[in-house]
């Protein structure tokens, strides 16, 4: 990213947040592929060179949206974490995931997904890196964080795609059996 991202000043504050609203909005619309930066300049009704003080590329602004989105999921879900009870983040992060659909449906279509992936796992790895393993397990921590987000992501992904929506306790109890909970065993 061009522009620092803790920049305070108010009319790079709101740039930036056109911007992400416009890449949002295009989505919406249509793959990401589609997208170009004129067309978000004229979405976000900045000028095209605007962009490029902000962004070196339309990639930049949607690792950015990514970042944003998974640090605002792993902020409401991670806090309710625990090894006894995974299940109540499970159901949070849908929840998070469920008032955000059409967001979360552009960003896992269209070509987004695997920035998406990578944003969510390097978030996870870092939190994950100050948990305290026991030297005797079996995966290493960085194997099963990977692991667990990628299946994390394809479940999210496979929900938002059927046509008939499993109730969001449901969905929370099969990321939980299936993933979370074999992932913490291993601890």
């Amino acid at each position: 990213m061009v522009s620092d991202p803790s920049a305070t000043d108010a009319r790079q504050v709101r740039t930036r947040a056109k911007l992400l609203r416009a890449m949002l909005t295009l989505l919406e619309q249509g793959p990401f592929e589609g997208i170009t930066v004129r067309a978000l300049a004229a979405e976000a009704g900045v000028g095209y060179a605007t962009f490029f003080r902000h962004y070196p590329d339309k990639e930049a602004l949607l690792d950015d949206l990514a970042a944003n989105e998974i640090a605002g999921l792993l902020g409401e879900a991670m806090p309710l974490f625990s090894a006894e009870n995974t299940g109540r983040a499970c159901v949070a992060l849908f929840e998070f995931i469920s008032r955000r659909q059409a967001l979360w449906r552009a960003l896992l279509t269209g070509g987004a997904a695997p920035r998406l992936r990578e944003q969510f796992v390097g978030q996870a790895r870092k939190l994950a890196a100050g948990s305290v393993t026991t030297p005797a397990s079996l995966c290493p921590i960085d194997l099963r964080v990977t692991f667990a987000t990628s299946a994390t992501i394809e479940i999210i992904g496979w929900w938002l795609r059927e046509p008939e929506e499993l109730p969001i306790e449901t969905i929370a109890g099969i990321l939980d059996r299936l993933v979370i909970t074999p992932t913490v065993a291993e601890r």
